[in-house]
């Protein structure tokens, strides 16, 4: 028997029975398309974080105060720590630094009211996110040393107060109460890994400290944002303000009471959560395509059963036991073939609605549908109907002729 004549038989076969060979391949269909769906969510989840917090900035240090209970007296990081960490001859790998002072307030303009991060910044924050504005202009240094009103909005929160993005610059807003005018709108970042990095307000950093986040001490901080010279530079980066803050501070090596991220490992941490949360959906996804290659194998034995009078007469006619067990081994392989091709269509359709349904709450995710995502469905899902038809092909091939015509 050629392989032609082996496929057209198969496929006759399955046709005798549309139904349950519809249901039997609805079973793949499933397992293969929630695999595809889940992988591919997964790498536009992973890809979209990645690229926040590549977005956040280049080259950076987070700085956190950290106290608990080995350390004695933790103080809190001040604008006089960010300006020795600023000073190029205690500092020299140290190219910018941006200090940070924020909270949650209510924002209102007219009857629109929300809550949102308020952020004391200084000129520098700019340069050091990499962040522009797309109206008006940010926070210089006239702002700082005048203590100005003076607000520059994300484009969240611009919509949320104006129903608008655009021609916003000249209004007054109120935060807590107090009027600041609009000088600027930020441009759209979308989320990142602290929540959406549109839902802010910046504003200078001293008339956030005297009149919106009060801290005791006055020049209490809260996070410290360093810019290294160069990709290069990250290291000694560290390393240098890390002796700044420990001198400052008057702590010892090993008791400090900061902590001092560098972003790529923010970055690999993330990368890592993601990744293992996508290995997790496709097993998850995986166990589908197992209950589907069951229901494949449940199929076939039953089918052998019906089929146990045809296998003799095959056999008492000259059939050989390996043309019997090519013969069911090529309609399992069928089945999941053809459940496989259905699966992709169905996965690729199912990774889409994802896109459009996280959209339409305000997530961005571009599901990423990749050939080895596709060829590996492919693969698993024809090995599934191998594997599942081994035994019931095994089984009819092992039947003898005799037996086989006696059967009722």
């Amino acid at each position: 028997m050629n392989f032609v004549q082996t496929i057209l038989e198969a496929l006759g076969s399955l046709a005798a029975n549309r139904l349950r060979t519809g249901l039997t391949v609805l079973g793949i269909v499933i397992g293969v398309a929630a695999t595809i769906a889940m992988l591919s969510v997964g790498r536009g989840a992973e890809a979209e974080i990645t690229s926040s917090i590549e977005g956040i900035g280049t080259n950076l240090l987070f700085v956190f105060s950290r106290g608990g209970a080995d350390i004695l007296n933790p103080q809190p990081l001040t604008l006089g720590d960010a300006q020795a960490a600023a000073d190029p001859f205690l500092a020299p790998s140290v190219a910018r630094v941006a200090p940070i002072l924020q909270g949650t307030r209510a924002a209102a303009y007219g009857g629109e009211r929300t809550l949102t991060s308020v952020v004391g910044v200084t000129p520098d924050y700019t340069l050091v996110r990499d962040w522009n504005v797309t109206e008006g202009e940010f926070i210089n240094e006239g702002h700082l040393l005048g203590r100005s009103s003076v607000a520059v909005l994300g484009g969240e929160v611009a919509e949320n107060l104006f129903g608008r993005r655009e021609g916003v610059a000249g209004e007054i807003i109120r935060i807590e109460g107090q009027p600041f005018r609009v000088i600027g709108v930020l441009e759209d970042k979308g989320g990142g890994p602290f929540g959406s990095q549109d839902d802010r307000i910046l504003i200078p950093m001293t008339t956030a400290q005297a009149r919106v986040l009060q801290r005791n001490p006055a020049d209490e901080i809260d996070i410290l944002l360093v810019q290294a010279a160069s990709p290069s530079a990250v290291t000694s980066a560290l390393l240098e303000v890390a002796d700044v803050l420990r001198t400052r501070h008057d702590t010892e090596v090993g008791r400090d009471d900061f902590t001092i991220l560098n972003q790529r490992d923010v970055l690999q941490s993330a990368q890592t959560i993601t990744g293992v949360l996508t290995i997790f959906l496709g097993g998850i996804a995986g166990i589908s395509l197992l209950v589907g290659g069951i229901g494949i194998m449940n199929i076939m034995l039953v089918s052998v059963v019906e089929r146990t009078r045809e296998i003799g007469l095959r056999k008492a006619l000259g059939a050989r036991r390996r043309d019997i067990l090519v013969q069911f081994l090529t309609e399992s392989t069928l089945l999941s073939f053809w459940g496989g091709l259905f699966g992709i269509l169905l996965g690729w359709g199912v990774a889409a609605l994802v896109e459009v349904i996280a959209a339409a709450y305000g997530t961005v995710i571009h599901p990423i549908i990749g050939l080895d995502t596709v060829l590996l469905a492919t693969v698993f899902s024809v090995s599934v109907g191998v594997f599942f038809g081994w035994y019931p092909a095994y089984r009819a091939a092992s039947l003898e002729p005799v037996e086989a015509l006696r059967f009722e």
